[in-house]
């Protein structure tokens, strides 16, 4: 159990365990179109969809697992939550929630799969993180079909990816109006891109955020953004 300071996480089922990336993506996603419906994509425990109960008013919170354990797990912490009444987890592909789409969402979010290459372990955690199981393609036309005409889209990808991933966004009419990079440490190379999209160029924002000084000791900026929820912070 992962205890933050308004709820917790139970993640003894699930694959991919809460992490920086998670947290980072709850934290940071923009939140100033004030959505009223929130759609999780591959919510694994629920973790982001939890943090953003939290930080809105949002009377929808959607999600969506493939992984039956993660979503079992996704479900109890959700129903434990202040928010349960807001929560709702669906077991489902996300396949299914474009052929016969019934909502548009103001603000979807994924931590989407990180490996582009073949990957030759064949266990849980590796599915998880296959991008073969969540093309780009495939989560970017779910966002052009499912997001609303002023809705927000916003994700954690690796830097490498981060070019790819935004001319396969553009193809979709999706543009970044806000990007952060991630650096574990100053001077340490760049390892992960918070990107937010919506309809229609825009005139992106960029800038950089570092996570540590040294070993558990924090930067200014990373407490910041996680101050609302770690319990030490």
């Amino acid at each position: 159990m992962f205890k933050f300071k308004e709820f917790s996480v139970s993640q003894e089922k699930a694959a991919m365990k809460i992490g920086t990336d998670g947290v980072l993506l709850g934290a940071w996603t923009p939140l100033e179109n004030h959505p009223n419906s929130i759609l999780d994509i591959g919510a694994g425990t629920g973790l982001i969809a939890l943090m953003l109960a939290q930080r809105s008013n949002a009377e929808l919170i959607d999600a969506i697992e493939l992984e039956s354990e993660a979503y079992e797990e996704c479900v109890e912490n959700f129903e434990v939550s202040p928010w349960a009444d807001r929560l709702f987890c669906y077991h489902a592909d996300l396949r299914e929630l474009i052929e016969e789409p019934e909502d548009h969402y103001d603000l979807i979010v994924s931590n989407p799969p990180f490996y582009t290459t073949d990957v030759l372990e064949s266990n849980k955690r590796t599915t998880a993180r296959q991008t073969e199981s969540l093309p780009f393609e495939l989560l970017l036309y779910a966002v052009r079909t499912l997001l609303s005409p002023d809705g927000v889209f916003s994700c954690i990808i690796p830097y490498q990816e981060e070019v790819s991933f935004l001319n396969l966004a553009e193809k979709c009419e999706l543009d970044a109006f806000k990007i952060t990079r991630v650096r574990g440490r100053d001077g340490s190379p760049i390892k992960r891109s918070l990107i937010a999209l919506c309809f229609g160029k825009q005139k992106t924002k960029e800038d950089e955020l570092i996570i540590e000084i040294e070993r558990n000791h924090y930067t200014k900026d990373y407490i910041e953004l996680t101050k609302s929820f770690y319990l030490k912070m």
